[in-house]
């Protein structure tokens, strides 16, 4: 048995990932408290109250995982807005160190990045693991640097494995609107609310999308291998199934009876964005297909139309009017 604690268990990642631990003989670990990312005053604090918590436990199975999926940042973040998510990151790794029950026993962090981001300037026409990363943002950098913490991390603890898991662009139900990403949830949201349609970057884009289910069972599985005992090991999770943003369209026009209201336009985003981005992985390579995007999306509509409905329903018993926000899309 495995203690596992999933960091921005919340998110869509991070829910996934959960849902996939859960299916397996798996102790979920959860802090007593929800963190305060905001709050570099009481974050240290609850992290080490939970490493110390999450040890006690951990005692008890003899082995554990932790999963990184937090992280607030998003491409447009400037450097100081990422600052405070490395320094969290830093002190997790800190803790765990200074904790001898932990560093005694078999360990593992898992921790993922975003693979757009970290070679969004690279010339290759199709990205493996042999890459050399290429980051032409702050938000990148801040990844790289985070990476870099925790490649310390593995070479100074015999015991412990690290995963870097690269992704490809994530979607699925559940996706936060309070940040501008989501290409796929943006669409759907905005079809089921008659709502125009931003598109900033041109239709011929490619993009590798993977649903962050199909996303976190290739994290936990290459973890769980049973040829695994890595010290340190960067993968790239992907669908390797390079789709253009006008074949999107085309799919949620197959979808939905309401054909999508498109509006394509240029922004202060766009210039963030590498036309073409393909991916392969050639490390552990031995994977199960993921679904299809057209099975993705069909998935994802049903899902949002489920909550837009209930939303509808409870905004009409509740004697107010449901309101939508418009966001600005990311791929």
């Amino acid at each position: 048995m495995i203690l596992t604690w999933v960091l921005g268990s919340r998110g869509l990642l991070g829910s996934a990932i959960c849902r996939r631990l859960s299916r397996d003989d798996n102790n979920l670990f959860f802090s007593a408290e929800k963190f305060c990312w905001d709050d570099m005053q009481r974050l240290p604090s609850q992290i080490e109250e939970s490493v110390r918590a999450f040890s006690l436990q951990a005692a008890k199975t003899g082995q554990w995982e932790i999963y990184w999926a937090a992280g607030v940042g998003t491409m447009s973040c400037s450097e100081e807005a990422l600052a405070p998510e490395t320094l969290a990151l830093s002190v997790l790794l800190q803790h765990l160190q200074l904790n001898v029950q932990l560093m005694d026993m078999p360990g593992a962090v898992i921790f993922s990045s975003s693979a757009g981001a970290i070679y969004a300037g690279a010339l290759d026409d199709l990205i493996t693991e042999n890459t050399p990363p290429a980051p032409t943002t702050p938000y990148a950098h801040a990844k790289l640097k985070q990476e870099e913490l925790l490649s310390c991390f593995a070479a100074e603890n015999e015991q412990m494995s690290v995963l870097l898991a690269r992704l490809s662009t994530l979607y699925g139900c559940g996706q936060a609107s309070g940040k501008s990403q989501g290409l796929l949830t943006h669409i759907a949201r905005s079809i089921l609310r008659a709502k125009p349609i931003q598109i900033y970057v041109p239709f011929d884009t490619i993009r590798d999308y993977i649903a962050a289910d199909d996303a976190a069972a290739a994290i936990v599985d290459t973890v769980r291998m049973p040829q695994r005992r890595f010290r340190m090991l960067t993968k790239i999770i992907a669908s390797e199934q390079p789709t253009t943003i006008a074949e999107i369209v085309s799919i949620f026009k197959r979808l939905s009876p309401r054909p999508p209201r498109i509006i394509t336009s240029a922004n202060q985003l766009s210039s963030l964005y590498t036309k073409r981005l393909r991916f392969r992985s050639i490390v552990l390579s031995e994977k199960p297909q993921p679904r299809s995007l057209f099975v993705g999306i069909s998935q994802l509509m049903n899902a949002e139309r489920a909550i837009f409905t209930k939303s509808q329903y409870c905004g009409e018993h509740n004697g107010t009017t449901p309101t939508s926000i418009d966001k600005q899309s990311r791929v």
